[in-house]
């Protein structure tokens, strides 16, 4: 089941960040080590999780996260502009229509079959709310192994700048153009996976609301 949620929802949709929030924590910080904030040791949260961000959240049947994404406005700080602008050759990207995809997480208990199968739905659905939403451009700070498998899935992407050395692994700032040429372009490359169930989430085409 697809969501997209703020702050701002009912006690259901604050269940459901709740157990993204908790999947978040599971995979930055438990499995890949990052040091981000972490609140009463169960859920990953920082600066940008405010009022003004967007999740894309896939759940099962009970409400439980199985991936996620968050999406941040580029007409404020976020995360490009406020920890990594020196990813950028030139301008940082910003505009009402361009908005940044963060925290892009699979839930932890998935198996190999299941993660594939969520992550292109996910993938999907940020495509499909991009041309609902009016959104031209996503923008996204990544390391080089994910830049590699974002341009596996079919994106029209562009580079931003040349990788950093940040740590002990190399990242890089890239843009993903969306139009109407995009759906095409993830069937393609066998990633185009809409869900079948679609709540309060703006998208073009003929979808069955639940």
């Amino acid at each position: 089941m697809l969501h997209v949620l703020n702050h701002a929802g009912a006690s259901r949709e604050a269940e459901i960040l709740r157990s993204m929030f908790h999947a978040r924590k599971r995979v930055f910080v438990d499995l890949l080590k990052w040091d981000v904030p972490v609140l009463g040791d169960l859920y990953e949260v920082d600066q940008f999780d405010d009022a003004h961000a967007t999740y894309v959240v896939l759940t099962d049947e009970d409400g439980e996260h199985m991936a996620s994404a968050r999406l941040l406005p580029t007409t404020r700080t976020h995360i490009l502009d406020g920890l990594f602008p020196d990813l950028c050759e030139g301008d940082i990207p910003r505009g009402p229509q361009i908005r940044e995809i963060t925290r892009f997480c699979l839930d932890r208990r998935l198996v190999a079959r299941q993660r594939r199968a969520v992550r292109n739905q996910l993938v999907t659905a940020l495509a499909e709310i991009a041309l609902g939403q009016g959104i031209t451009t996503y923008t996204g700070v990544a390391d080089i192994g994910w830049c590699q498998q974002i341009l596996a899935m079919g994106w029209r992407c562009t580079p931003l700048g040349l990788p950093h050395l940040d740590g002990r692994k190399m990242i890089a700032a890239l843009a993903i153009h969306i139009d109407d040429e995009t759906p095409k372009r993830l069937q393609d490359a066998g990633v185009y996976a809409m869900p079948t169930v679609v709540r309060d989430v703006s998208l073009p085409g003929d979808l069955s609301h639940a």
